[in-house]
């Protein structure tokens, strides 16, 4: 991992990640192009902080701590000034299981703490039962709430959202 940093993105490193994403879409395509545009207007109104990996210069994974209730769906007891909600746990397949994930959720448990910030909160389907697993292993156990999000394009999904204190 010598060439690997954890880091805050920037708003070229978000297009570029964003367009990876758009590109290897399989399904939802138009969901993708309607969240790039929506995240780049949340990061440039303060409203998240994009954690990215990089690897020689290449951007393997991400995860998005959203800091501003508008930005969240189902807000009430998940973001607040002392609350981040965190989405968006993306690693490209090749790099999986491979411990950039847990070093960048590491560098921004350590971002958020310092920025005075005492709890996170994320949002999963009931179904994932491999990302569930691995949230209750980064300590997500407090079970706050279940209801429903709506997608761009109107799918509608059920999912349970959890806590932890930093």
């Amino acid at each position: 991992m010598d060439n690997y940093v954890c880091k805050i993105a920037t708003v070229d490193e978000m297009n570029t990640k964003w367009d990876y994403e758009i590109d290897h879409a399989t399904k939802g395509k138009n969901n993708w192009i309607i969240w790039k545009k929506e995240n780049l207007e949340r990061f440039q109104n303060g409203f998240i902080i994009p954690y990215y990996g990089v690897l020689d210069g290449k951007i393997i994974c991400e995860c998005t701590a959203a800091i501003h209730s508008s930005v969240v769906q189902n807000a009430d007891n998940l973001v607040d000034e002392k609350t981040a909600y965190l989405t968006a746990f993306r690693t490209i397949p090749e790099y999986q299981g491979k411990g950039y994930f847990s070093k960048l959720f590491k560098y921004m448990m350590e971002n958020l703490k310092n920025r005075g910030y005492e709890k996170v909160t994320l949002g999963v389907e009931p179904e994932e039962t491999k990302n569930k697993e691995i949230y209750f292993k980064y300590g997500f156990k407090e079970h706050i709430k279940d209801a429903r999000e709506v997608y761009p394009d109107g799918t509608v999904i059920d999912v349970e959202y959890y806590g932890k204190k930093l």
